[in-house]
């Protein structure tokens, strides 16, 4: 759960909201704090308060080297007690993660509680598996999803809701 000061780097997919805000807004708390439908890049990434320009510029030309994603949104997929879109392509997603950590190593994904990164867009988090059954086939209907990805974004929370501050085009 996130506290006040802690920041993320996302990539939002707009166009998965009409699909999956319903879902999100009643299943997932990042949702109903401000966060739109994403897929994570890094989080925790560094304390708002070390977020200075020269941070600010590394991820600029990080990002900048990067090339706009056509990403498709076919089917969902499961953790234990997550439903989630599962980003086809994956690996620019893992490829900017790993650029990110490799510039700030102190900021392992997830906060390092897992070993191997999944791209995915949460639908409901810390759900039953019955749930999960309820919302698969209604997502399901309104897949698939074509969408052009050509930034990501940082967010940081204040305590109550998350709020956007810097975005980074992808130009490569």
């Amino acid at each position: 759960m996130a506290v006040e000061g802690d920041t993320g780097i996302v990539v939002l997919v707009p166009d998965a909201e009409p699909v999956v805000e319903r879902w999100r807004m009643r299943y997932d708390l990042p949702a109903s704090q401000g966060m739109p439908a994403h897929v994570t890049l890094l989080y925790p990434f560094l304390p708002e308060a070390r977020l200075d320009d020269g941070v600010l510029e590394r991820l600029r030309l990080l990002c900048a080297r990067s090339a706009p994603i056509d990403l498709e949104l076919r089917r969902t997929a499961r953790f234990p007690e997550t439903i989630y879109l599962d980003p086809e392509p994956a690996d620019p997603f893992r490829q900017l993660t790993s650029a990110i950590v490799e510039e700030w190593p102190e900021a392992p994904p997830y906060g390092g509680r897992f070993d191997e990164v999944t791209p995915h867009l949460t639908i409901a988090d810390t759900v039953s598996t019955d749930v999960m059954d309820e919302i698969e086939p209604a997502v399901q209907a309104g897949l698939p999803l074509r969408t052009r990805l050509d930034a990501a974004q940082l967010f940081a929370f204040d305590g109550a809701r998350w709020q956007l501050r810097h975005s980074f085009r992808f130009a490569g």
